[in-house]
């Protein structure tokens, strides 16, 4: 299937069944299944309590299953409870170059205190991967994040471009403070559905590589000086030494900086010289070196085809 549609597929050739099952609900048999459904008593419940109540009840109308294909027939398969709806997924987000997109999280490191830890706060570039700022401190604040993001778009001239910053649903991320200083500076905030983690992917693998590093204390932080002193080690190297896959093994400074096209384009004739000296060892193309022009948060897939196309985008 994802092959036919790769190749630009063609007519649907299939037309289903020629005949009628005969076991379909009659005409009559759907409108009693309507007629319980949006009842007094059902009209908030869905078919897999429907059907074992009237069961209860010695009463037969037709099988969950029925009760769904018909509900979903007449547009009626809609939530029905008055808890909310489930959260769709959030909005796709796309950035060809730096300061278009950030994302940004809070993780905990641990004190020698139970249950006491620093709140250590890091935006980065989904384009580049570049942590574009951080701040450790030993309480949790909107402020403290409005603050944060005040300073990075000091810091940073281009700043301006900045169209849209990502979090999760924690308090500090939609708290008061920060949404206006996102608003005062034209930046649309974005959020992943709740208890997701995979709609924030770029902070989640920062803070992997963050705690899974050979340096990371084993041992909890004695003091805040302790832990400021590592991350400002741990951001240094990230930034400059850090070969990240995911924008081709170059450092999110290069890439930030616009150096990556230059190293990518040296790799890419490395590789085609090794190729010409020793053809017999090469079966098809060389390593493909060519720079990541698109990152996507959150991409909406149509189909096999379109997802494999954003993840090599």
């Amino acid at each position: 299937m994802q092959r036919w549609a790769t190749q630009g597929g063609g007519d649907d050739l299939r037309r289903g069944p020629k005949t009628t099952p005969r076991n379909k609900l009659s005409a009559a048999e759907e409108q009693r299944v309507l007629e319980v459904a949006n009842s007094p008593e059902f009209h908030d419940k869905s078919p897999r309590q429907i059907v074992p109540t009237l069961t209860d009840r010695n009463m037969y109308i037709a099988s969950e299953s029925a009760f769904y294909r018909v509900m979903r027939k007449y547009g009626l398969q809609h939530h029905r409870a008055r808890s909310r709806p489930p959260t769709s997924r959030p909005k796709a987000l796309t950035a060809t170059g730096r300061n278009q997109v950030y994302s940004w999280d809070i993780t905990y490191l641990r004190t020698r205190v139970r249950g006491v830890y620093f709140y250590l706060y890091v935006v980065v570039d989904i384009w580049s991967r570049r942590i574009v700022g951080w701040a450790l401190y030993d309480v949790e604040s909107g402020e403290l994040a409005a603050a944060l993001i005040e300073r990075i778009c000091a810091d940073n001239p281009r700043c301006d471009n900045l169209l849209w910053l990502h979090s999760d649903n924690g308090a500090a991320m939609k708290s008061a403070p920060l949404l206006a200083e996102l608003k005062k500076r034209g930046i649309s905030p974005s959020f992943s559905r709740p208890r997701v983690s995979n709609d924030n992917p770029y902070s989640e693998a920062l803070f992997r590589t963050l705690k899974y590093r050979p340096s990371f204390p084993s041992r909890p932080f004695v003091a805040i000086d302790a832990a400021l002193t590592w991350v400002t080690r741990f951001v240094e190297w990230y930034n400059t030494e850090h070969l990240h896959s995911a924008i081709n093994f170059v450092t999110p400074d290069d890439r930030h900086d616009g150096r990556h096209l230059k190293i990518l384009s040296g790799r890419r004739r490395v590789y085609e010289a090794a190729r010409r000296r020793h053809p017999e060892r090469w079966s098809g193309k060389t390593r493909n070196w060519d720079p990541i022009r698109v990152v996507c948060l959150n991409p909406e897939y149509d189909n096999g085809a379109s997802k494999s196309k954003a993840k090599h985008a």
